[in-house]
C-alpha cells in the first residue's frame, strides 16, 4: 500500500495496470502512480506473458505487486484476462484500470475517487490527453477522436435515461461493488472492446456512469509507429462504429470534395463564376471539418493535418472491417477470431432493452 500516512481514514484504491511488452512505456506510468498522494492505494502490475524487460520493471518498484495474468483461457482476450487476474488480486472499495502507457498528473487519483463520490457515480472514466508524434498520428488521431465525441457524447453517456455507454479503458475507476455486480472482465472475457463493454453493462444494472474529457488527471501516447497505430485501431474500429463502412465511404468522399473544390477553385482563374462556386463549397466543408475536429481536443499542428487523416481514417475502418468478416484480428501477438467469440451483441449502438439484456 502507498501513501496510507497521507490519507488514512479514506477508502482503499487498487490501481491495476496491465503490461504485455510495455518496456517503452512502463516506467513512467508507475513513477507517476507512485507519486500519487492524499488517497490510500495499492499498485499491481498484471505481467501478461511479456517477453521483454515488463516484469523486471515492475519489479524495480518496491511497492508494486506484481501478478502473472496466466495462461490464457480459450475465449478470453488477453487483456480481459490480466485485468480478471488483478482484479482478483486487488483489496481496494474502488478498482483503477489504467493502460501502462499512461502518464498520471499529480493528485489526480485523489481527485478522481472524489469526483466519483460526490457524483455518487459506479464508473468514471477519462479520455486522456492524447499525444501524438510524427506524421501519420497527427493526421489520423484527430479524425478518430472526433468521430467518437460525436458518437459517444459525454452528456448521453452521463445522462441515465440515454442508452449511450463509453468508457475509456486507458482510464477506468469502478468501484468493487458495481464490478462484482455485473461479473467484471470475466462476464465480457471474449470481448475485444472491454472497456466500452463494461460500462454498457455498468448502465444496464441501473448504475450511473461519468465520462469525461480528462487532460487535467492523466495523458497517453498511445500508439509508437504506424505499424502499432494501423494494429491497434484495426482492432478496435470495427466495434466502435455501427456502420464503419458507410462511415469510410462518406469521410473519403468529404476529403475528395474538399481537395477538389479547392483545386478547381485555384485552376479556374478565367471563368471566375466556377472558381468562386467551388472555392465556397470547398471552404464550406473544410469549415464544418474543422468545427468537428476541434471537438477532439488535440492541439492547432494536429488539426492542421487532419485533412489528410481523412483517407487513412476511411482505409483504417474498411481494414478493420475486413479483418472483422475474415475473422482475424491480431493486436500484441495474438490473433483472435470474433466470428467464434461472439462480440457483436456488444457492438454499438444499443437500445435501452439490449441493454438490460447484456446484464441479466
Amino acid at each position: 500500500m502507498a501513501a496510507s500516512d497521507q490519507a488514512s481514514g479514506q477508502p482503499l484504491v487498487s490501481v491495476i495496470v496491465p503490461a504485455r511488452n510495455e518496456e517503452a512505456a512502463l516506467g513512467s506510468c508507475l513513477r507517476s502512480l507512485m507519486a500519487q498522494d492524499g488517497v490510500s492505494f495499492e499498485l499491481i502490475v498484471v505481467n501478461d506473458n511479456s517477453t521483454d524487460q515488463t516484469r523486471h520493471i515492475a519489479e524495480s518498484f518496491s511497492n508494486v505487486r506484481v501478478v502473472d495474468a496466466g495462461t490464457l483461457p480459450p475465449n478470453w482476450t488477453g487483456k480481459n484476462n490480466a485485468m480478471t487476474a488483478g482484479a482478483r488480486a486487488a483489496k481496494g472499495k474502488w478498482l483503477l484500470f489504467t493502460d501502462a502507457d499512461t502518464v498520471h498528473n499529480p493528485g489526480s487519483l485523489a481527485r478522481a475517487v472524489a469526483e466519483a463520490e460526490q457524483h455518487q457515480t459506479a464508473l468514471l472514466s477519462y479520455s486522456p490527453e492524447q499525444e501524438v508524434h510524427g506524421f501519420w498520428e497527427k493526421a489520423v488521431m484527430p479524425v478518430i477522436f472526433a468521430e467518437l465525441a460525436s458518437t459517444y457524447r459525454p452528456r448521453d453517456v452521463c445522462n441515465p435515461k440515454s442508452p449511450v455507454a463509453a468508457a475509456n479503458g486507458q482510464y477506468l475507476l469502478i468501484s468493487r461493488e458495481a464490478y462484482d455486480a455485473v461479473g467484471g472482465h470475466a462476464a465480457i472475457s471474449n470481448n475485444l472492446l472491454e472497456d466500452v463493454a463494461l460500462a454498457r453493462a455498468v448502465k444496464a444494472s441501473c448504475r450511473c456512469l461519468r465520462f469525461r474529457y480528462g487532460a487535467d488527471a492523466v495523458r497517453t501516447h498511445m500508439y509508437r509507429g504506424f505499424k502499432q497505430l494501423r494494429e491497434g485501431w484495426t482492432k478496435n474500429l470495427a466495434l466502435l462504429f455501427v456502420s464503419p463502412v458507410r462511415l469510410a465511404l462518406t469521410r473519403f468522399a468529404e476529403f475528395i470534395l474538399i481537395m477538389s473544390g479547392a483545386a478547381v477553385a485555384l485552376s479556374a482563374i478565367s471563368r471566375p463564376v466556377l472558381a468562386v462556386t467551388a472555392g465556397i463549397l470547398a471552404l464550406v466543408l473544410w469549415l464544418i471539418f474543422l468545427k468537428r475536429i476541434r471537438s477532439a481536443q488535440f492541439g492547432w499542428r494536429a488539426n492542421a493535418l487532419a485533412l489528410l487523416g481523412l483517407p487513412l481514417f476511411a482505409y483504417l475502418l474498411l481494414r478493420s472491417r475486413i479483418a472483422y468478416w475474415n475473422g482475424n484480428v491480431v493486436w500484441k501477438g495474438r490473433a483472435y477470431d470474433p466470428a467464434k467469440k461472439a462480440d457483436a451483441p456488444y457492438q454499438v449502438p444499443l437500445r435501452m432493452k439490449e441493454l438490460k439484456d447484456l446484464s441479466a
